[in-house]
């Protein structure tokens, strides 16, 4: 994963999270790991919690949170793409003037989270069937969050399913909001703003806020694996 991660476009990749708040990888999951990664979401001793979206008005849909040890494709996944998004990170509380930075390594930030009481593992699968929707949100589990995340696709969009595109919603101060409808293709990541980001104005950097949910599936079967960099309390 370690190859995989360092072969993106981290100039690219960078240059889109700074304009636009989010960047696709291509494809990053090869089909048969996005298999593997579907079919365990029957093992329900993979995974520390199953959520149903509608019982608390998230949307329709279920997800579930690993739990530990975390399956060694997702760690590595989640460890190797830290260490390339920590600089960016740094950057962005620079821009916004927020003190505190970032650790060179995912297994510091993680002891960072457990300091705070943020101990449970945050990755999880999501799966939503025809008419499932996710409502616009953020993840954020405690004081301490990581400003970048990632949503790796593991379907076909248009063969095994249709809708769902990948929302994000901006919030600019004194404007309205802006929103973008993503759809990754098999094995693709989306990273993305967990919060807020930094936009370059007239008189320096501003802070905008960010959501983002999914749109109505309206056809097959959507799975995504979904990485968050905190853990929760």
């Amino acid at each position: 994963m370690n190859d995989r991660i360092a072969a993106l476009d981290w100039p690219g990749l960078t240059a889109s999270l700074w304009a636009r708040g989010w960047a696709a990888t291509g494809p990053l999951l090869s089909p048969a790991e996005c298999a593997a990664l579907r079919e365990s979401y029957e093992d329900d001793q993979l995974f520390r919690t199953r959520v149903v979206m509608a019982r608390h008005r998230f949307g329709e849909g279920e997800y579930k949170y690993f739990a530990r040890p975390v399956p060694p494709l997702v760690t590595a996944l989640r460890e190797a793409s830290y260490e390339r998004l920590a600089p960016i990170a740094r950057e962005w509380n620079h821009a916004l003037g927020i003190d505190g930075g970032f650790p060179d390594t995912h297994a510091d930030f993680i002891a960072r989270c457990h300091q705070h009481g943020q101990a449970r593992p945050t990755p999880l699968l999501l799966r939503y069937t025809e008419g499932g929707y996710n409502c616009l949100h953020q993840d954020l589990y405690g004081k301490v969050h990581f400003p970048l995340q990632m949503v790796v696709m593991l379907n076909r969009p248009a063969e095994d399913y249709t809708g769902g595109h990948f929302l994000l919603v901006e919030n600019r101060p004194r404007a309205q909001s802006a929103g973008e409808a993503i759809l990754p293709g098999l094995g693709e990541a989306v990273i993305f703003t967990t919060r807020t980001r930094p936009v370059r104005g007239a008189r320096g950097f501003y802070r905008v806020t960010v959501r983002h949910g999914v749109s109505t599936v309206t056809s097959g079967e959507r799975f995504t694996l979904g990485i968050v960099y905190h853990d929760a309390q």
